[in-house]
């Protein structure tokens, strides 16, 4: 057998078995003190609002456009919630 580049890379599995265990040192959180940093939350006036309502409802069905809607939603609803805790 003859050993050419492929003898001296890891294997994926050792890889991704490498990259659960280092990821599992990240997993506690990080102390800040009494100093927390949320970020802005961008106010939208009521004619914004419901144009972009409207446009909403014209996106074909199954859009991707909508969930991700879904996800910056909660995302707003969680750094109103960080602002709140952090005062």
């Amino acid at each position: 057998m003859l050993c050419n580049d492929t003898c001296w890379t890891p294997p994926r599995v050792a890889l991704v078995i490498g990259t659960i265990l280092l990821s599992g040192c990240a997993e506690g959180g990080f102390d800040l003190g009494a100093h927390v940093v949320c970020p802005p939350v961008v106010e939208y006036s009521r004619e914004v609002q419901a144009r972009a309502a409207e446009e909403l409802l014209l996106l074909p069905e199954g859009s991707v456009v909508v969930e991700m809607l879904a996800d910056y939603a909660m995302m707003r609803e969680q750094v109103r919630a960080c602002k709140m805790s952090s005062r």
